[in-house]
């Protein structure tokens, strides 16, 4: 029994070591690159058009019916957002035109810039 576990443990320590060899050699001279919505989400931000849905004050946020946001990787939808500079939103009515720049603050899809048009 003993020489039964001496040799079940010698052969799990041979698969243990040449397994990962073997997966790195595998991918030897695969090119690594980026997903494409990692490099989207390191472009620069720019203005997109929207139109406001909804503004909410109390809460900091606007509901926008926007174009797509390439810095984001989002296409064209409607949703709410967090307003960085939520005296911004003063500004906004309901079913108006605006420029919006969106970026990530905390990990958060956010306006954070807002002009009417």
């Amino acid at each position: 029994m003993k020489r039964n576990l001496i040799g079940l443990a010698t052969v799990c320590a041979t698969f243990a070591f040449t397994l990962p060899a073997q997966a790195a050699d595998d991918m030897a001279g695969m090119q690594m690159k980026p997903a494409a919505s990692t490099s989207a989400s390191t472009s620069a931000p720019k203005p997109v058009e929207a139109e406001v849905r909804k503004v909410d004050t109390a809460n900091g946020k606007v509901t926008l019916k926007h174009g797509p946001i390439e810095n984001l990787g989002m296409s064209a939808m409607t949703m709410s957002f967090p307003v960085k500079d939520k005296a911004s939103l003063a500004r906004l009515k309901e079913g108006s035109k605006v420029r919006a720049t969106f970026d990530k603050v905390n990990g958060v899809a956010t306006v954070t810039n807002i002009e009417p048009e």
